[in-house]
């Protein structure tokens, strides 16, 4: 155990309700944190207390749901330590706390005891496109037309029922229509035995397979119980059920949990995640203490105002209300516009604006509810000379760089099927379909003399690869694939494109360095599993000085000065599904809770934009304003028109809209008069 110097007092600064959480340190504890309520410097010092009573650093665990978050939380904790924030804190016990993302904690829970379920350390995590891969694969196999049912949407329904410990006989049960149900049954059974058979693990076998190891080898539970004394988990109202289980699996008897929380920011339910947990957390753990963080202190008033104001309308909640001790701060503007293009160069203009006052354009973020909404936003923000970021591409995708990976995950996992189709023939060497199902049927023998001779030489390029693996550091490994397989020279010899994939694969070296400081195999193999898991937020360059352009549900966890919502219209946000009277509560109540997340990304300003014609799948529709708008409440709006005067306000509940000169008549709606 390393010994700290944690004599200052962890308290100081902290608002009672934060003095509260850091203090009470026993048993379950439910931190019920609003938007920018600083919950992380709570959670930090609250860490640090437990270290500073005399619990060994090594006995406290805190899983988040994203690298970014949990990379945040793990510099604030080893600067309370006095250690290097890059210092190792993946596998074994170092003196220091386990923090880390849901699937990163299996991830080292299954290299550790993996292979009591016959799960090596060397098997391959694969990300999610290469997941949709797979699933193509099965369906052809199953005989399913990808026409008739879209893979994504399959890929999407074994995952979620995954991430519910369902297994292929439970997810045709649990389908209400029999023939999807059986062609879900088929796919996911062949998915399932192919990941077995090749040593594969997806994001939702991360977990499950964690969960079924604890839950079927007690002593293996009893180990990790018993090793960590504290846990604290970050965003519970994202968890689904395999999390809540693993969460309860690994509090043991003490139950020294601490979650933090809001029931208000629960927008994932569509991937798994049930706001139940948190609404019914001292149900689980009997004697919990709720403590409230309602106080901001990343927003004006007038943004929190709003935002109560909003999500004070639903009923499934934790009820709160978020103040600050910032100035009430500009009203929120509002702008209607014609169409998509002319609320395009609005937000175009009004960024272009507040450039030319200085502001920087990495503190703005355009929002949306959807991605097919950025298009026109992007064609905008070009035109206009503006510099932007969508928040989706990351680096890990691009051909060139998942080249590399490849060659490295199927040196170090042979069995890896898809690793070695994608890379085999790069550079090109001329194996063919046929001759790859000669290869997986084991009959390489049979193939003739020239061409058995490429192949034989491939697979002694991967043995060199993971001969050298052992003994290599990370950066220096990644340097010899890309020499030794031929795609230096192969992209050296190219175009100008082909120079900047180059560029790209000499950066993923520079990426490697990181992990240069890890013992034997271990740098490798994080180095993999930090690919594997990067999300797209991960990907996302702070130093790249540009607006971003990213969905709500992208836009969780950040925070920027000025936020631009788009498509405030009816149908559009809130969606027109949730609307749907069939509907349960919750999916209606989601949508709004999906806006309150958008409001509460800002810091200083929020101007929200709505078209009156938005042209959407080929058609050309006439849209309401959201009802959020009216939400909002009138004394925090303003608005405006193009030219910066203002406009008469949203009214309801009238039913005629005025649109540019002509009426249209509706069932229901608003009145919006342009001046």
């Amino acid at each position: 155990m390393l010994l700290y110097s944690l004599m200052q007092d962890l308290t100081q600064g902290l608002n009672p309700g934060q003095r509260d959480a850091v203090l009470l340190t026993e048993g379950p504890v439910l931190i019920v944190a609003g938007a920018g309520a600083g919950k992380t410097k709570t959670l930090t010092h609250r860490i640090g207390n437990i270290i500073q009573k005399g619990t060994p650093a090594e006995a406290i665990l805190a899983i988040t749901f994203t690298n970014k978050a949990a990379k945040e939380m793990r510099e604030r904790v080893f600067r309370l330590l006095g250690l290097e924030h890059d210092a190792p804190v993946w596998g074994r016990p170092r003196g220091v706390p386990f923090i880390g993302t849901f699937h990163g904690l299996g991830m080292a829970i299954l290299r550790e005891k993996g292979e009591a379920i016959g799960i090596t350390r060397s098997a391959t995590i694969i990300d999610a496109d290469d997941s949709y891969k797979l699933i193509k694969q099965s369906m052809a196999k199953a005989g399913i037309d990808p026409k008739q049912f879209e893979p994504r949407r399959i890929q999407s329904a074994i995952s979620r029922h995954k991430g519910n410990m369902g297994t292929p006989e439970d997810i045709e049960k649990t389908t209400p229509n029999r023939f999807l149900g059986q062609t879900l049954r088929r796919v996911y059974t062949i998915y399932e035995a192919t990941l077995r058979e090749t040593q594969v693990l997806d994001f939702d076998d991360l977990l499950q397979k964690t969960v079924l190891l604890l839950e079927t080898k007690p002593e293996i539970c009893a180990y990790y119980t018993a090793r960590w004394q504290y846990i604290h988990v970050d965003e519970y109202q994202d968890t689904n059920e395999v999390q809540y289980r693993l969460v309860q699996l690994l509090s043991g008897t003490k139950k020294n949990v601490c979650v933090v929380g809001d029931s208000d920011q629960n927008i994932y339910s569509w991937r798994g995640a049930s706001i139940a947990n948190i609404l019914e957390f001292e149900e689980d753990y009997p004697g919990a203490k709720v403590i409230l963080l309602e106080q901001n202190y990343r927003s004006t008033q007038t943004i929190l105002s709003a935002a109560n104001n909003v999500i004070a309308k639903n009923t499934m909640r934790k009820e709160k209300n978020l103040f600050t001790e910032n100035d009430p701060g500009e009203l929120i503007s509002c702008f209607g516009s014609y169409d998509e293009n002319d609320e395009a160069r609005f937000i175009a203009g009004k960024i272009g604006g507040l450039l030319g006052q200085g502001v920087r354009p990495s503190t703005i973020a355009v929002l949306y509810r959807t991605n097919f909404q950025s298009r026109v936003l992007e064609e905008a923000l070009l035109y206009s000379g503006i510099p932007y970021q969508v928040l989706g591409t990351r680096f890990y995708d691009r051909k060139e760089v998942k080249d590399v990976v490849a060659y490295l995950r199927a040196a170090e996992n042979p069995l890896a099927r898809f690793d070695l189709e994608r890379v085999i023939n790069v550079p090109a060497r001329g194996v063919g379909k046929v001759t790859l199902e000669k290869i997986f049927r084991g009959e390489r023998a049979s193939l003739p003399a020239t061409m058995r001779a490429k192949v034989d030489a491939f697979y002694a390029l991967l043995a060199r690869i993971a001969e050298s693996a052992q003994t290599m550091k990370p950066s220096q490994l990644i340097s010899f694939i890309i020499t030794e397989t031929g795609i230096e020279k192969m992209l050296s010899d190219g175009d100008d494109e082909d120079t900047e994939r180059l560029a790209n694969v000499r950066e993923l070296v520079t990426v490697a360095m990181r992990y240069d400081a890890f013992e034997g195999k271990e740098g490798v193999e994080q180095l993999l599993a930090d690919i594997a898991l990067e999300s797209d937020q991960d990907n996302m360059k702070s130093e790249q000085d540009a607006v971003r352009l990213m969905t709500i549900h992208a836009a969780k966890g950040l925070e920027f000065d000025q936020v631009f919502i788009t498509g405030m219209e009816q149908d559009l946000f809130p969606s027109r599904r949730s609307q749907d009277e069939s509907k349960d509560i919750s999916e209606r109540e989601e949508e709004r809770r999906l806006f309150y997340v958008a409001l509460t990304r800002a810091a200083k300003k929020v101007t929200l934009s709505y078209a009156s014609f938005r042209t959407i799948f080929g058609q050309r529709q006439v849209n309401l304003p959201s009802e959020f708008l009216s939400d909002i409440g009138d004394n925090l709006l303003r608005h405006e028109s193009r030219d910066g005067g203002t406009v008469a306000r949203i009214e309801k509940p009238k039913r005629k809209v005025s649109l540019l000169g002509w009426d249209e008549e509706y069932d229901d709606g608003e009145t919006v008069t342009y001046l």
